[in-house]
């Protein structure tokens, strides 16, 4: 009777287990899809600023440089913050935080104030720091190590759903009609200029435009009441909710010390941070420059405006591929050298055939950059013990390979005055993430 009722609780507490680990994994997977949802805004708003702020180029770009800046400065103070506060609070302080940028952006409608837009997006990328920061390593220690790749993997896959969703939401509701009042702005511009040059007054023209430009920028007002609230209720609801507060090796007290001497004992840490700013960084050249590849290619505006969905679409494809494989048939070690070879092969498809064929292997790249995150990451906190935080810390750093390495493409077309033939910038890159799967991930290692 006792070995019967035994087994009973151990049915239970084993099913209440897995109840748990389920129930987190959808919580989390909700917080993935929400920053995914935030990140991949950029790509309307720097169109949308252009035109609203009466921007250059290169200022509009100043969005992109605002949101990554916030990764590099914000990670390592992430890291002391998690330590006081655990996983689960800083998710709920990490969103609170993005609700503050995304209320910012409210006053900056109002004034038509390119300054606090980029406040708004530098408070959002600080916000998002802190819960990448604590969300990564917490999907990466709520299972089995060896099936870390496969759970990132399905974070990746929210991310890259929300990337789908909200440029199409938010493009709809922000560039409708904008080229033609780009239009109309522009003829205002040439009129001013003109009764300038024949001292005649130019107030009305200059009233009008601001008329227009402002109607244009209230429309982003009410979907960031929406995301204001929507961010605040999930904060409270993380706080209040299930989720286990993980306590990695960094907070056990049994921890042994003299396997963790020192953070830069491991050297594999911070290898794979420079995995992941070489990885981030080609994943969002081939994702942003597409489009004009494609139209510089002559293919028609009606057509390249989806090319940067082909390359989400093939992520996708490349995460359900990465769940299903690993770890049952293929480690993710195993699996990422072979991503990072398909990157090679990819590329010299882009750089050595023509006209759409290469487009198609441009957006493949989507398909191998889907399992690096996933598997860089768990392969680069292995062992860290007490330094897990401050190790994802340094990883979250790397993201900031996403706003140097796009420049060093647009320099290279500039300097060889071919698109296609600056792709070649990759090459070093896939390079340097087959080293690390190979090679690279075992460097300073021990096993506790």
């Amino acid at each position: 009777m006792k070995r019967y009722i035994s087994c009973l609780n151990g049915f239970y507490m084993q099913s209440e287990n897995k109840q748990s680990y389920v129930t987190s994994l959808i919580l989390v997977g909700g917080l993935f899809f929400i920053f995914g949802f935030i990140t991949w805004l950029n790509g309307t708003l720097i169109p949308f600023l252009k035109t609203a702020c009466e921007l250059s180029n290169f200022e509009s770009y100043l969005v992109a440089t605002a949101f990554f800046a916030s990764y590099f400065i914000m990670a390592l103070p992430s890291s002391a913050i998690l330590k006081r506060t655990g996983f689960k609070k800083g998710m709920s302080l990490g969103l609170f935080i993005m609700a503050i940028g995304t209320v910012i952006f409210i006053p900056a409608a109002m004034q038509r104030s390119y300054a606090f837009f980029l406040l708004g997006l530098f408070t959002q990328g600080l916000g998002l720091t802190i819960l990448q920061t604590a969300t990564n390593p917490y999907v990466t220690i709520l299972g089995p190590e060896e099936s870390a790749a496969s759970r990132i993997s399905m974070m990746g896959i929210c991310n890259k759903a929300a990337g789908i969703i909200s440029p199409i939401i938010f493009a709809t509701i922000l560039l409708s009609n904008s080229a033609s009042i780009n239009e109309n702005v522009g003829k205002l511009n040439e009129q001013i200029a003109a009764l300038q040059k024949k001292k005649l007054p130019f107030d009305s023209l200059v009233l009008e435009k601001a008329q227009l430009l402002d109607e244009l920028t209230s429309r982003i007002i009410n979907p960031y009441i929406v995301l204001t609230i929507v961010l605040v209720v999930l904060a409270a609801l993380v706080l209040k909710s299930p989720l286990p507060d993980l306590q990695d090796e960094e907070e056990n007290p049994d921890t042994d010390v003299a396997v963790h001497p020192s953070i830069w004992n491991h050297t594999y840490l911070f290898l794979g941070a420079l995995a992941i700013f070489v990885y981030v960084g080609v994943e969002v050249l081939s994702g942003d420059s597409i489009i004009g590849y494609g139209k510089a290619l002559g293919i028609a505006d009606n057509e390249t405006r989806f090319f940067t969905s082909f390359t989400l679409g093939a992520m996708v494809v490349g995460y359900f591929v990465g769940i299903f494989l690993t770890p049952k048939f293929i480690s993710q070690e195993k699996y990422l050298v072979i991503c990072a070879i398909l990157g090679l092969v990819m590329t010299a498809g882009v750089l050595m055939t023509e006209g759409r064929t290469s487009i198609y292997f441009l957006a493949g790249l989507g398909f191998a950059h889907a399992i690096m995150w996933p598997a860089i990451w768990p392969m680069s906190l292995k062992g860290l013990g007490k330094y897990t935080k401050t190790g994802a810390a340094l990883l979250i750093m790397g993201i900031a390979g996403g706003a140097i390495i796009p420049p060093l493409f647009g320099y290279l077309i500039d300097s060889m005055g071919s698109q296609q033939s600056a792709y070649i910038l990759m090459v070093p890159c896939y390079l340097y993430i087959l080293y690390f799967a190979l090679w690279g991930h075992k460097a300073g290692y021990k096993k506790s």
